[in-house]
């Protein structure tokens, strides 16, 4: 851009009105309801699904409010039929139907759908509220309870949860950056101090489904074109805080399951510089551990295999011997600490 004072102009313009966006002020279930063909979506998956009319309403101040939509399936995984009964959906807004509304600025919304289970729809919430408490670089997250009026068959599905994601460049204007689309070679060449925050974040979740290099699951954003960029994590469905049944490690890892963790940043030999983030999470404790206890989505056997699944995290990062065992673990020669997933973005 030849005026960098416009691009900032812009910045903050956006930044103000995007970074209020009233959807995800309330952390309040949100009752949701779908009305259109479904068979249409559910058979439409292929590379390039196509939109389908739909109508959300939802419950407003003065009564019910309903807006037209377009929606697709999206995903990778998830969104291939063997896996999922519902793919994640892609809900197309025209911003001029939600003005003045709740849906007020949103364009196009990721809607996460049931897969095989609707608690880990909720578990996977959990664990954005968890990335929340460590940095506003974080996806804001709305969990939903959706039904599907099916127009086809004349009938309605059962309430399912769903969980709403914040739109990419809301959340670049909410931070006052931009999305940078450009692949990297290496994780080196992020913000240092929030790339050691996102790894450490995904070694306590159990998640390894993620490459800075290949963008898998990972969004970055910078200042600017010339500032290093940040990695900012989001679909955390494979992580073994989640323990849905159909995540599996990657092969090239060689972890017996999602609840083995296995810290995937870049080698540091000095392990001091890991002490500043340590730290940071273990202030985080008492919060992270109340996302858990306070939730009443999810039910207390959930509740107790999860507190002792951090217990265990903070076991590790709190003893010399097995903290440094565990991140210097990608410096190690006969290890994996190394391995590149490519997932399924080549």
């Amino acid at each position: 851009m030849k005026n960098p004072g416009l691009l900032f102009a812009c910045l903050v313009c956006s930044f103000t009105l995007l970074g209020q966006a009233p959807l995800f002020q309330r952390d309040d279930v949100l009752e949701l309801i779908l009305t259109g063909d479904l068979k249409a979506v559910l058979t439409d998956r292929g590379a390039e699904p196509s939109y389908h009319p739909f109508v959300l309403t939802y419950a407003g101040n003065q009564g019910q409010v309903a807006l037209p939509v377009r929606i697709r399936a999206r995903g990778h995984f998830r969104k291939s039929s063997q896996n999922c009964f519902y793919p994640p959906l892609l809900l197309n807004f025209s911003k001029k139907d939600v003005a003045n509304t709740l849906f007020s600025g949103q364009d196009k919304l990721k809607l996460v759908t049931p897969c095989q289970g609707e608690e880990y729809v909720v578990r996977e919430y959990l664990v954005y509220r968890l990335y929340n408490l460590v940095t506003p670089r974080s996806y804001k997250a709305r969990l939903v309870k959706i039904i599907f009026d099916d127009t086809g068959k004349g009938k309605q599905s059962k309430p399912v949860f769903g969980i709403l994601l914040e739109e990419d460049d809301q959340l670049a204007a909410r931070n006052a950056s931009v999305l940078v689309e450009k692949k990297i070679v290496r994780p080196e060449q992020t913000q240092a101090d929030d790339f050691l925050m996102m790894a450490m974040f995904q070694f306590m979740i159990g998640n390894t489904d993620w490459s800075v290099q290949y963008q898998q699951n990972i969004k970055l954003l910078a200042a600017d074109s010339l500032t290093l960029p940040s990695p900012v994590p989001y679909d955390f469905d494979h992580a073994g805080i989640v323990a849905a049944p159909y995540a599996k490690p990657a092969e090239e890892l060689m972890l017996s399951s999602t609840r083995e963790r296995r810290y995937r940043g870049y080698c540091m030999n000095d392990v001091s510089r890991f002490a500043g983030v340590i730290e940071k999470f273990n202030t985080l404790k008492a919060d992270f551990y109340n996302v858990y206890t306070s939730s009443a989505q999810v039910d207390n056997v959930y509740k107790s295999k999860t507190l002792r699944f951090l217990d265990e995290f903070y076991e590790v990062i709190n003893d010399s011997k097995k903290s440094k065992e565990a991140l210097l673990y990608p410096c190690r020669k006969d290890g994996t600490g190394n391995v590149v997933i490519k997932g399924l973005k080549q």
